[in-house]
């Protein structure tokens, strides 16, 4: 899940890195990394501070409109404490995420000028830029093969049988 948290902010932190800039892009990534986040705080208990106790909890069904509602059962301290361990997931996530991508750097930009280049690139070509090498050019697709016997008159001629060929 941390994981998951950390590839969520990467399109964000590439718009910082390398083009100077920051979007709406990322919103939905947001909003994804956070609710993962409550989730291992207040669902899973996956936190040393908070513990193996779930601190919220789904109540009742979508209706008329109106979303799932959680009702919580912890003191203002607590929910202090549940504010505090997903701020520290998400921003060490954010910060993994930056680490890889400034480490990465240059492969990044080279996946770039081959997507620049090609539209597309496939995983041997990714393979190539991980390892250190120019990737190397997209293949070209087979042909399809039309199996298929060609249709209409100058396929009659071709059978050698006169009636059809008029």
């Amino acid at each position: 899940m941390l994981s998951t948290i950390a590839v969520l902010f990467g399109g964000r932190i590439a718009e910082e890195i390398f083009m100077n800039q920051m979007t709406t892009g990322a919103s939905n990534d947001f909003e994804r990394a956070t609710a993962i986040a409550r989730d291992i705080v207040t669902r899973y208990g996956m936190t040393t501070e908070l513990g193996p106790m779930v601190y919220a909890e789904n109540e009742g069904e979508v209706f008329l409109g109106r979303s799932v509602t959680k009702t919580t059962h912890m003191s203002e301290a607590t929910m202090q404490k549940v504010d505090s361990e997903i701020r520290k997931i998400i921003d060490e996530q954010y910060n993994r995420a930056r680490q890889i991508l400034e480490d990465n750097r240059t492969k990044v930009e080279s996946m770039a000028k081959a997507l620049l280049e090609w539209e597309t690139i496939d995983s041997d070509q990714i393979n190539d830029i991980i390892e250190g090498r120019p990737p190397r050019p997209p293949k070209v697709p087979d042909a399809p093969v039309d199996s298929a016997p060609p249709a209409g008159p100058a396929a009659d001629a071709r059978s050698g049988n006169p009636a059809e060929a008029v």
